[in-house]
């Protein structure tokens, strides 16, 4: 049994089937974990979900803002943007299958055979392990749950807050539990976001840094594996901090990392046009 963590998809389909075969991978021995972005801006991205869900018990999956503006627009329509690539989702005979399986995903898991944890984009610093899995346990328990799931959807996006505060309750809560594990690149050592800039490490804005040039609580003891950040080029400035978002939908690459072995594997990809 092998276990590989894979970089953001965004419905690129082709390059991922590439990797799985380079490294022989068996969905009935390994297991394969991603970090998020599974659908939206690729060409493939109802059939990148129809292939992850046919082999979905190999799978560990940690949700991204991509997917959660998809599973938004679920539940409000309006929500679609200009250059989304989720219509096609929408309309297909499966989607209500697909959807009820994405809503049983997690924002973060942690296994202990490797002291990993996997997330979409980062922990802020001042987060413990268990505080981490905890409060993402609070907006995995939202989708999950009918009654609640539009009115996140509703609440969910916006910057603000911009730091964490243990009295934050109702949608604020939820929003920055969500904006820290699937959109955050900056911070400061305090946790605040700076949700603006997309830029690589080199070009933080004054008095920020990438979340994990910080000695942070969780990073300090266990890996951490992450995308969200195309710009970062697959690196990090921190050993146990693990960027696999190559930028494979922009005409990069998509990286497929050994959890056993700590071996990269890499396939170039063309840009996607919107």
């Amino acid at each position: 049994m092998s276990t590989y963590a894979v970089g953001d998809l965004q419905g690129c389909l082709a390059p991922l089937q590439q990797l799985l075969e380079q490294v022989s991978f068996d969905p009935a021995r390994d297991r394969l974990w991603l970090v998020g972005d599974l659908i939206n801006r690729g060409p493939d991205s109802l059939e990148t979900l129809r292939f992850l869900y046919r082999m979905r018990d190999a799978l560990t999956i940690v949700l991204g803002n991509h997917d959660l503006h998809f599973l938004a627009t679920v539940w409000h329509r309006d929500f679609l943007k200009k250059h989304d690539t989720l219509q096609e989702i929408l309309d297909a005979p499966d989607c209500d299958e697909l959807v009820s399986w994405l809503r049983q995903q997690k924002l973060a898991h942690y296994d202990p055979q490797f002291n990993t944890l996997l997330v979409h984009a980062g922990v802020p610093p001042q987060w413990s392990l268990q505080q981490a899995l905890d409060r993402a346990g609070e907006v995995e328990a939202v989708l999950r749950d009918d009654r609640r799931i539009g009115d996140f959807f509703l609440n969910m996006y916006g910057n603000k807050p911009k730091l964490w505060q243990d009295e934050l309750a109702g949608h604020e809560r939820l929003r920055v539990i969500t904006n820290y594990f699937t959109r955050m690149r900056f911070c400061n050592a305090e946790g605040k976001l700076q949700l603006k800039a997309k830029s690589g490490p080199d070009k933080a804005p004054h008095g920020f840094g990438p979340w994990f040039s910080y000695p942070g609580l969780t990073l300090e003891h266990h890996k951490i594996i992450f995308g969200h950040w195309a710009a970062l080029e697959g690196r990090s400035t921190h050993p146990n901090a693990i960027a696999l978002d190559t930028g494979c939908v922009w005409g990069g690459a998509m990286t497929l990392y050994s959890l056993d072995s700590g071996e990269y594997h890499r396939c170039n990809c063309s840009p996607s046009k919107p």
